[in-house]
């Protein structure tokens, strides 16, 4: 799938990644931006269609989906980082509120346009997905329970034309990692990667030098494996 004159759906894009998968889908060409934010934004390119659409809110979700006609690729991009320790079970909540539930609910809302057009779903998650973060744990559980959801929804959407993409970054210079002092991966580098994964079919994409370290072990490694293996379990029929 190339995204010249497709209609793309971004959720998180008044900042950071979110920001830069919406340029970047400009600047390859897509017929249609909507670009979801919880509060309105503007964009000089007249493609550009903002939404106002917070992920944890169903009745906007289901607003924003009765007011777009078509859509090619949903990229659920939203979502929170906070730092916890565990102790504060709203905390926990909160991430899997909107980093779990907040995909599930905007991808559903959105899977009957998504099979009318034989489109793809890109679910941005993160590394910690594969391994914890301790700085913070509410996150990376939330982003763990969202990358087993975008396996199994991978399986059970195929038999609609649908594709399911997972993308494991590793730290981006965005906001939400102001306070860690590593080394860190621009936004518009990580977006080209994204789409760079969606056109070539990756089931897990790692847009950026410290995930693109990881992408060979994790596509030949034993968890992928069992994936396989389970996927085999499930041969859907076709859609007719």
């Amino acid at each position: 799938m190339t995204i010249a004159d497709k209609t793309v759906l971004v959720t998180g894009a008044n900042r950071g990644i979110g920001q830069a998968l919406v340029e970047e889908a400009l600047n390859r060409g897509a017929k249609r931006v909507y670009a979801g934010a919880r509060q309105p934004l503007t964009h000089g390119d007249g493609r550009v269609t903002p939404l106002i659409l917070d992920v944890t809110n169903a009745p906007q979700i289901q607003r924003a989906a009765d007011e777009v006609d078509s859509l090619d690729i949903l990229i659920n991009n939203a979502g929170v980082a906070l730092y916890d320790d565990l102790s504060d079970r709203a905390m926990l909540e909160q991430h899997l509120a909107v980093n779990l539930f907040g995909p599930y609910g905007v991808t559903q809302a959105f899977l009957p346009l998504l099979t009318a057009s034989k489109g793809a779903i890109v679910n941005n998650l993160s590394a910690n997905a594969l391994a914890p973060l301790p700085l913070i744990p509410a996150y990376s559980i939330s982003k763990a329970a969202a990358f087993n959801m975008t396996q199994s929804l991978r399986v059970l959407v195929a038999a609609r034309g649908v594709r399911v993409h997972a993308v494991l970054t590793g730290v981006v210079d965005t906001d939400m990692t102001r306070g860690l002092d590593i080394p860190k991966a621009a936004p518009d580098t990580v977006a080209r990667g994204i789409f760079d994964g969606v056109d070539n079919g990756q089931e897990e994409i790692f847009p950026d030098p410290m995930s693109e370290s990881l992408a060979q072990s994790w596509r030949s490694g034993a968890a992928k494996a069992l994936e396989r293996q389970y996927t085999a379990l499930l041969d859907p029929e076709p859609v007719r």
